[in-house]
């Protein structure tokens, strides 16, 4: 059985090509992929080659681990049947090509466990279920507090606004420095850092990936306020200790959503409570995947680029 498959063979060279699956095994679907999302974070990483070390990382690489499609063939006794929609955080099943994410491909076999059933209607929006999982997984639990300033508008951002407004807690400050982006909000304001006097904030979640701000982010907190790093830092994290010390500031990294954040997210966007409208602002072909990451990391006006699988040939 083959596949097409988004493959990275080096920085800055990707191609779509045709590729070997593995056999499915006892309690293995396959998945034929309707949506992938190119993620701005880890994959723009491998893409450019900036990636740090990273257990299982190499090339060639299939990437991607935002993926939606449907069922059409279901292991007995898996739970799932032919014709459920299914978000797929990823998958490794090709011969000749490492899957440490794995998703950006038309055709992929995986194990039922991994799989979340989602609704038909979803459509597109169905591949942002992990970013919304991990916005969640950063604020759901015991000893977290839900953000009063997140920093950075991008998806992750307003996933972290749209999640805050829906749990009925205060809505946030959001910062964002490009114009642009300011636009979309739900129920919670954006502004330009430089137009926020504030230097009480609770709890500070950082979105941006931006290591330079962290002496920045702690003269905004309340003494003992925390700051959340959400996102993913390729620099070497540092502060200087006096302000901090000043403060008694917390740090905490929030990692990667768990399957509990994965269904809590689904049943928030079923039940209406979590909207994921306005996050996806470019779609392409997956033909076109090359002109797509370029855009996808190079156009800020791009939030989130959907590869479309139906119909490739």
């Amino acid at each position: 059985m083959q596949t097409n498959a988004v493959i990275l063979t080096g920085p800055r060279a990707l191609k779509v090509d045709s590729l070997q699956l593995t056999p499915p095994g006892d309690g293995d679907l396959v998945v034929e992929i309707t949506h992938s999302g190119i993620s701005t974070g880890t994959e723009k990483l491998f893409w450019s080659g900036a990636m740090p070390p990273f257990p299982g990382m190499g090339y060639p690489l299939v990437p991607g681990y935002e993926s939606a499609g449907e069922v059409v063939e279901a292991a007995p006794g898996s739970s799932f049947k032919v014709g459920d929609h299914v978000f797929v955080p990823g998958a490794n099943c090709y011969d000749g090509a490492r899957g440490l994410f794995g998703g950006a491909a038309q055709r992929l076999v995986t194990s039922a466990d991994r799989v979340a059933r989602i609704d038909a209607g979803m459509g597109p929006e169905g591949a942002l279920l992990a970013l919304a999982a991990t916005a969640r997984h950063a604020m759901a639990g015991i000893d977290k507090a839900v953000p009063d300033l997140i920093v950075g508008h991008g998806v992750l951002g307003r996933l972290l606004a749209r999640l805050t407004v829906a749990a009925g807690a205060k809505p946030p400050t959001v910062w964002e420095i490009d114009a642009g982006r300011a636009t979309g909000t739900m129920g919670y304001e954006v502004i330009h850092p430089d137009a926020d006097e504030r230097r009480d904030y609770r709890s500070i979640y950082d979105a941006s990936g931006n290591a330079g701000l962290i002496d920045q982010l702690v003269t905004r907190i309340a003494k003992g306020g925390e700051i959340v790093l959400a996102g993913f830092y390729t620099e070497k994290l540092a502060f200087t200790f006096p302000p901090a010390f000043m403060k008694e500031a917390r740090f905490r990294v929030a990692a990667e959503w768990t399957r509990d954040d994965l269904t809590a997210t689904r049943q928030l966007i079923e039940a209406g409570a979590l909207s994921l409208a306005g996050l996806i602002t470019h779609t392409r072909p997956a033909a076109d995947a090359e002109a797509a990451y370029a855009t996808a990391f190079d156009d800020p006006g791009c939030l989130k680029m959907i590869l479309d699988w139906k119909g490739h040939a």
